[in-house]
């Protein structure tokens, strides 16, 4: 069900000795700010003596008697004021003083973020990051009954008693999008085939109270007529139905006026071989975190769903399919006409991603033509060029014409910065376009080169010109009478690591944007 708790309970108190929690995780950057409140007497007292013989620039677990569980734990952020710091060393320094209890078998910790002339949400981030640090993969989850929960509840300081509630609500609900993220995006190529993302969306999404209309489209049929380019890549496993390509549709319609209009198209590999051009020496290991677009749609639609914004309706998609090797499937020199009626040339079966995106692209402009205030996004893993580009931890975002005209790169820059889910921005030029023109008179449309895109020259942004000419979104541009926003999100960097645990972005910066300011 839809209800489903995917997060520990998150329980508000203004009493740091409250005996409902079994530590004390201390958060700040700085002794002093614990000057002035008297609550905080027995905590400086305990540091400030420690710090004569001990050193408190790192983690450091002390025994506090003025604690019922006299357990202190002091994770400091360190510095957070150079030109380089930023809103994470909030979230960093609570990741890991939470896990810090956990490792003292701690069910119970109470979190205190004491902030002070820092960054504006460094309360909301170090929470954030407390439950970050409290995620459990769904395989332990379900296959480890005794591993399932790091934590029964977490409780959360607040100087002032009267936000909480509504903090700890948005807290949920973010995390709670995050969490669906990483189920889907971090779990193995089995647990999150096609077929069973759809049976485990329609479990967190739906539900007779659910606010979400979710439909799965599985006829191979109807499929590969719908979305040509998607069919292409599913045909290695067209017949095997336990890894069969599933395209899920998900729609939220807030109370009131629609003012805004989303649509997002999720990319969702769930296993990349890299087709015939074969995944050789090792490469193929992590590609099971292909599927973290299309994670990221579906964690977005659970944070609408708990907190409902109004004034806005979201269009989701998610295009579930293995990248497999077999007699049926698709190869290089191949032509496809896409759902737009373009004729694609492939060019390297590894660049799978942009092919099952494009038809669904297509059919998001066909939804937006006319539409009040609409923005087309695109969300996928596409790139290893965007993580050499933009290092392993930032969210590549780029806008056409009418995106770019309304300045949304920017924006989501803007609020990812606040958020703690950073945003670098890069620019579609002439000579993407260029590179995926067709090279002779059987093709509108190259798809790709046949080299990997980390070693090619502007491998992140050309696959953006690929979907726009693809999908036909280049006749909604800002010399058209019908111009369309469309920006494309590449989060191969900012997914997380493998081995480890996904992060979840870019839903931060998302609900950010477009729910938290309806709500």
């Amino acid at each position: 069900m839809a209800s489903t708790r995917l997060t520990p309970e998150l329980l508000a108190t203004s009493d740091v000795a409250d005996s409902r929690f079994d530590c004390v995780v201390l958060v700040t950057n700085c002794i002093k700010n614990l000057d002035g409140n008297p609550g905080f007497s027995s905590l400086k007292e305990t540091l400030t003596e420690y710090s004569q013989v001990g050193d408190l620039k790192e983690l450091t677990v002390l025994h506090c008697s003025a604690l019922p569980s006299k357990r202190l734990i002091w994770s400091p952020t360190g510095p957070i004021n150079r030109d380089y710091d930023d809103v994470r060393r909030w979230s960093d320094a609570a990741e890991k003083g939470i896990k810090k209890s956990t490792a003292l078998k701690c069910k119970k910790p109470l979190l205190v973020p004491v902030v002070k002339g820092s960054f504006e949400q460094s309360h909301r981030v170090t929470i954030l990051g407390a439950l970050q640090g409290l995620y459990v993969p769904i395989e332990i989850r379900e296959d480890v009954p005794e591993r399932a929960v790091k934590a029964e509840k977490l409780g959360v300081w607040f100087s002032d008693a009267s936000v909480a509630d509504k903090e700890l609500l948005v807290c949920t609900a973010l995390e709670e999008g995050r969490v669906v993220t990483r189920d889907i995006g971090g779990s193995d190529p089995e647990r999150m085939a096609a077929p069973k993302v759809a049976e485990y969306v329609k479990k967190v999404l739906g539900g007779s109270n659910s606010d979400i209309k979710i439909t799965v489209q599985s006829n191979v049929g109807e499929l590969e007529k719908s979305y040509p380019l998607l069919g292409a890549v599913n045909r290695a496993t067209r017949n095997l139905e336990r890894h069969a390509a599933r395209v899920l549709l998900l729609e939220y319609t807030g109370s009131g006026s629609t003012e805004e209009n989303v649509y997002l198209v999720g990319k969702g590999i769930t296993y990349d071989t890299g087709g015939h051009d074969i995944k050789a020496g090792g490469h193929m290991a992590g590609m099971h975190r292909d599927k973290c677009g299309a994670a990221a749609v579906a964690g977005f639609f659970k944070v609408l769903s708990i907190l409902k914004p109004k004034g806005i309706k979201v269009t989701g998609s998610m295009s579930m399919v293995r990248n497999s090797v077999g007699p049926d499937g698709y190869v290089a020199d191949e032509i496809v006409t896409s759902r737009s009626n373009v004729r694609v040339r492939v060019g390297n079966t590894d660049a799978e991603g942009r092919m099952v995106m494009a038809d669904l692209l297509c059919y998001m402009k066909e939804q937006a033509k006319g539409v009040k205030n609409a923005h087309i996004f695109t969300i996928a893993t596409l790139t290893g060029h965007a993580v050499l580009a933009m290092g392993p931890d930032y969210t590549a975002v780029m806008d056409n014409g009418p995106a770019k005209k309304k300045k949304m790169s920017q924006t989501l820059q803007d609020v990812g910065h606040s958020i703690g889910d950073l945003f670098e921005i890069s620019n579609i030029r002439r000579e993407d376009y260029s590179f995926h023109a067709g090279k002779s008179e059987y093709e509108d449309v190259l798809q790709c080169n046949n080299l990997p895109s980390s070693q090619t020259p502007r491998g992140h942004q050309t696959p953006a010109a690929f979907l726009i000419l693809a999908s036909g979104m280049d006749k909604h541009g800002i010399d058209s009478n019908t111009p369309i926003p469309y920006s494309h999100i590449d989060v191969a960097g900012s997914s997380g690591p493998f081995p480890g645990v996904p992060t979840g972005a870019p839903v931060l910066a998302l609900s950010s944007h477009y729910v938290l300011p309806r709500i």
